[in-house]
């Protein structure tokens, strides 16, 4: 019986195994030509170094793009979570009239395409002055990052027994240390998952950040399509490969904290 069952799991491992590899591709790529000596982009690397990498750490206009980018991506975090926890909370433990259409509303930004996203956004914020503002890319994110938390959130909060929270009221706890004591400490994964989301969509996020900034304002990834305008060479792969480490020790920290799939 073994032998039977050899072949049909040899077989699938190596599907599963040519899969992986085909979806690594592109970035095993790219991480090797992060070493290329060479001024351009080509396959395979003439020679390698950790050239590219000493450039990308030196170079003033990504090192302070990156900065700006963790600080829009922190403030788009803890505002999406908090938005999300109040709506979540709205649409799991309130009925009230509307609320499917409130909660179709919420999650529509996942069924359209950010290219769209990004004209509606823009002429939204450009008649009250925030084109080209860091106040405007904020916000610009939060229009996008807010329907995942509440994605995340509400799963955590239909996953906690609501007759917890109504013990703790039967035995005199307000609703605030309700709230406080009981619901945010069993919803906690939801929300560390939901700010780790919005926080990397913030981060990555090139399309609508290219509408609504220009000169005054800029983030990492506009400048880097701002450099590729002009040239290709190495130093992008360089970055992009530590910006994918970034990405895997998020999510890596988040493992470690409070397990991914109780997270997810």
């Amino acid at each position: 019986m073994a032998d039977k069952n050899f072949l049909p799991r040899l077989s699938w491992a190596i599907l599963i195994t040519l899969l992986y590899l085909f979806l690594l591709a592109p970035i095993i790529i790219v991480f090797i030509i992060s070493f290329d000596t060479r001024q351009y982009l080509a396959f395979p690397p003439e020679s390698l170094s950790f050239g590219s990498y000493v450039k990308v750490f030196h170079n003033a206009k990504f090192v302070s793009a990156f900065w700006r980018s963790l600080a829009i991506g922190a403030v788009v975090g803890v505002v999406a979570v908090s938005a999300g926890m109040l709506l979540s909370l709205s649409l799991v433990r309130y009925r009230f009239r509307g609320r499917g259409a409130v909660n179709f509303l919420i999650l529509a930004p996942f069924l359209v395409p950010h290219i769209v996203l990004a004209v509606g956004i823009m002429l939204v914020i450009a008649p009250i002055g925030l084109l080209d503002s860091y106040p405007g890319i904020v916000l610009a994110h939060l229009g996008i990052t807010i329907p995942y938390t509440v994605r995340t959130i509400t799963m955590s909060l239909t996953a906690v027994d609501a007759r917890v929270e109504e013990a703790a009221r039967v035995h005199g706890a307000s609703p605030l240390m309700v709230f406080w004591r009981i619901t945010l400490p069993l919803v906690r994964p939801g929300l560390v998952a939901g700010g780790v989301i919005a926080f990397l969509i913030s981060f990555d996020e090139a399309t609508i950040s290219l509408f609504i900034v220009s000169v005054k304002a800029s983030t990492l990834p506009t400048e880097i399509y701002h450099y590729l305008e002009h040239s290709t060479d190495p130093q992008i792969a360089a970055l992009s490969v530590i910006l994918i480490l970034i990405s895997v020790v998020v999510v890596i920290g988040v493992e470690r904290l409070i397990g991914l799939r109780k997270a997810l």
